[in-house]
């Protein structure tokens, strides 16, 4: 681990030489869409995939391969309907756009959703890594767990401390090579354990109970149209609405390589994802095979089973590939809500009272301040969360997530003007009504219980109570 970080810090050093702003923000848009594409792996799986993926194929199969299928869609309608819009705009902030087309509240709240949104999320990913490395790790050595999270969030502030997307594009590509190559290796170690070649390896894939994918009852959470739907809504929410990955990819040189990035990075996605499904189902098999009880949490599956049962090699495979995917995730974030509050709420791009230098001060406290943040968000998680991670993920998503996609498809899809102080009211009352719709689904509906589909009711609502606000308005034509 001290030689990967050393190896991160290197390549920060060289890549951050000479960045300055727009060098921090975008890559000073000279980014290489392949180098984009491939890095976008491991900031868009993380950890949780990393472990969680595996886990939960004990109790759902290969189902979550639904919603994989649906980011696929997801990142399609992103190319073809986002980015041409970022690009034509010029855009750093993608939120800047909400701002352009119904005012500075609704810049506001996107703003605002994807801050809460992305410090939610980068906690749960970012808890979820700290506490299987400080049950496996740095438990017995004594550690305790603020500090291994500490420790974490202090290496990720040094390396993107000065080179913002222009290092992370490439730290980025480093680490999704490490991910990659550790499933990889893990999957071939668990065949080498079990006796299996690579046919007989495809064959007890094949017949395996646990590789069931589709789910067709109705009423079920992994109903396949529910999955495959809010799969594509996931991805265009948390893709192409998320400044997290945007950023990326508006760092690329141009449109067509920009969306040449997101058509490659769909077809590895769903080839990866395979990848962590087929590896859970071998662990399950392997702890079937060998009597291993299996663990209360099943995001400790592939940990324990990695670290206890297969030897050295398998035990330095998975740390290395925990502590990409786990960094990949987390340093982006730090850059990506920098940005966002300091072009959307501090106004870069629009105050002309600042110098450069004071920019650059505001810009690293925030840097720093997000950090923090970030701290205490895990250490409130470490106490109160339960079940699986990526679950909690996705659940989250489709709570904050929802108003991001009912703003954008009205400033997409229709030429009315909304805005106001009761816009974020909306937008914080659809989350609320989803929820309670959510938890009284099984009684009010015959039994029908709401699964990643509810980020679509959730965008519908607050469209349509911003439709309502709008009538009388004057029409005003989307830039």
């Amino acid at each position: 681990m001290a030689l990967y970080f050393a190896l991160l810090l290197g390549v920060a050093w060289w890549t951050g030489r000479h960045a300055d702003q727009a060098g921090y923000f975008l890559g000073n848009r000279q980014s290489p869409w392949f180098v984009v594409a491939f890095g976008l792996i491991g900031d868009s799986l993380s950890g949780v995939t990393y472990i969680s993926v595996p886990g939960q194929v004990g109790a759902q199969q290969w189902s979550y391969l639904q919603v994989v299928l649906g980011y696929a869609l997801g990142y399609g309608i992103i190319a073809q309907v986002l980015l041409p819009l970022y690009y034509r705009l010029r855009l750093t902030s993608i939120y800047s756009y909400l701002g352009t087309r119904f005012g500075r509240s609704a810049e506001l709240t996107g703003a605002g959703f994807f801050l809460l949104s992305r410090v939610l999320g980068a906690a749960a990913r970012l808890y979820l890594a700290a506490g299987v490395f400080q049950a496996f790790v740095f438990g017995p050595l004594g550690v305790p767990f603020w500090g291994v999270v500490s420790t974490t969030l202090l290496l990720i502030l040094a390396y993107t401390w000065r080179g913002g997307i222009k290092t992370l594009v490439w730290t980025d590509l480093l680490q999704s090579g490490f991910l990659v190559l550790g499933v990889g290796v893990a999957v071939v170690l668990l065949a080498q354990a079990m006796d299996l070649g690579p046919a007989a390896l495809i064959e007890r894939i094949a017949k395996s109970p646990r590789s069931q994918i589709f789910v067709w009852d109705w009423r079920a959470p992994e109903f396949f149209w529910k999955q495959f739907l809010s799969g594509a809504a996931i991805a265009v929410v948390m893709t192409g609405l998320d400044q997290n990955n945007m950023q990326k990819t508006l760092s690329c040189r141009s449109l067509p390589e920009a969306q040449r990035n997101l058509y490659c990075f769909a077809g590895i996605m769903v080839l990866v994802n395979a990848a962590f499904l087929a590896l859970g189902l071998l662990l399950w098999e392997f702890a079937g095979e060998r009597g291993l009880t299996a663990p209360a949490l099943t995001d400790h599956l592939f940990p324990q089973i990695a670290l206890q049962s297969l030897g050295p090699a398998a035990a330095v495979v998975f740390v290395l590939g925990l502590t990409a995917a786990t960094f990949n995730s987390a340093d982006s974030v730090l850059t990506t809500l920098t940005t966002s509050f300091c072009i959307d709420f501090l106004g870069f791009e629009r105050r002309t009272d600042l110098t450069q230098a004071q920019r650059d001060v505001r810009r690293r406290v925030t840097h720093a301040a997000f950090a923090g943040v970030l701290l205490f968000t895990i250490l409130a998680f470490r106490a109160v969360n339960e079940g699986s991670v990526i679950q909690l993920v996705l659940k989250m998503a489709g709570y904050t997530y929802g108003p991001l996609l009912g703003l954008f498809a009205l400033g997409l899809f229709t030429r009315v003007r909304v805005g106001g102080p009761w816009l974020p009211v909306v937008c914080l009352c659809s989350p609320v009504l989803c929820g309670i719709l959510a938890a009284q689904s099984p009684q009010w509906l015959g039994g029908y219980r709401f699964g990643f589909e509810l980020l679509i009711l959730n965008g519908a609502l607050v469209a349509a109570g911003l439709l309502t606000f709008a009538r009388g308005h004057p029409a005003r034509t989307s830039p």
